[in-house]
């Protein structure tokens, strides 16, 4: 028997020779940095790294920086059907960079969301991302900025995928023109008699989307009387039930506004149920890719998921400024079946 002597693996230093770039270039190219690197340099790397059959030693990595490379996410304990867009938007942008992955999921309690972040510190991860709504009343936001800041302290980068106010880089929507927006649109529909299926109380997401829309309401003088706002819990059941107890108060109502898609759905659903779909026009907010296979579609305000999660990780990975970073996402209102114009 012959022994065979093993293959030496391909190193950094190859792979920069082959693409023609410094060894600098090449590991920045790879960890998926913007900084000083040409998109043509980095094809260049990315190349030269398939073809020698380079791998990134993480371990190495790990070690040298004191941190693993990559991004994890925390999602907040939400309907999946909100967190699967933000997911996987994040996945995509991240695969894109070609950044490992890793997703830590937090319980419902405003508590929860320390402890994981506490939990995902425990790892090291280079770049840390939350995604989730919050609440005004919420007390344990000076227990998570805490954590956060010590993370950062420690050489980690934090990116928030949620509503501005912290002190950290955050990616925003602009909940309040969206909703100001889709009031808008109803209205030059020809609909004057409107209801609002909201979520908890004191969250933040429903509080905006919702004063939003009122504002937007208010500009075309109608005004939205409280109890044709039903406060609930953020879910699609939670939906179902409040559009029965609006529909058996036997309050006049042309549309109805539920503050995000999965809401949306439960007031179709129960219109459905009770024969009344034909009666009452219905939309959203957010355009999950769920309501490709509704019917009758959904009028929402579109959210670009995508360019939310490019836009987190371009902070994230982009030199450190001053102060906090805020960019605001902006969405556009889609009008579908569900919101016939009416002609009066």
């Amino acid at each position: 028997m012959t022994d065979t002597a093993p293959v030496r693996a391909a190193r950094l230093s190859d792979v920069a020779r082959l693409a023609g770039v410094s060894a600098a270039t090449a590991s920045r190219a790879l960890n998926g940095s913007d900084r000083g690197v040409r998109d043509v340099n980095r094809q260049r790397v990315l190349e030269a790294a398939k073809t020698l059959g380079y791998t990134t030693n993480i371990a190495a990595q790990a070690v040298a920086r004191g941190r693993s490379r990559g991004v994890t996410l925390v999602v907040k304990g939400i309907p999946d059907d909100f967190a699967n867009p933000i997911i996987a938007g994040v996945v995509g942008a991240t695969q894109r960079r070609g950044l490992p992955f890793t997703l830590v999921s937090a319980g419902p309690g405003p508590a929860d969301l320390v402890e994981a972040v506490n939990l995902a510190r425990s790892h090291r991860p280079e770049i840390l991302m939350i995604t989730g709504g919050r609440a005004t009343d919420d007390a344990t936001v000076p227990d998570l900025v805490e954590a956060l800041q010590s993370y950062e302290a420690e050489g980690g980068r934090v990116v928030l995928i949620t509503q501005e106010g912290l002190p950290f880089d955050t990616v925003a929507y602009a909940n309040r023109k969206g909703g100001y927006d889709l009031a808008q649109a109803l209205v030059g529909l020809g609909y004057r008699e409107f209801a609002v299926v909201s979520g908890m109380e004191h969250g933040m997401t429903q509080r905006d989307r919702t004063e939003g829309f009122m504002a937007g309401l208010a500009d075309a003088g109608i005004e939205l009387s409280a109890d044709r706002i039903l406060i609930g819990e953020f879910t699609r059941d939670a939906a179902y039930a409040k559009t029965g107890e609006l529909l058996r108060r036997k309050i006049p109502v042309e549309a109805i506004f539920a503050v995000n898609d999965a809401m949306a759905l439960g007031v179709l659903t129960f219109l459905r149920d009770t024969g009344s779909a034909d009666q009452v026009a219905v939309a959203g907010f957010d355009d999950i890719k769920a309501l490709r296979d509704v019917t009758p579609s959904l009028t929402t305000v579109h959210l670009p998921w995508e360019q939310v999660a490019d836009k987190a990780l371009a902070l994230a990975v982009s030199p450190r400024e001053g102060s906090p970073r805020t960019e605001i996402v902006e969405g556009h209102v889609v009008v579908r079946e569900s919101t016939p114009p009416l002609y009066r």
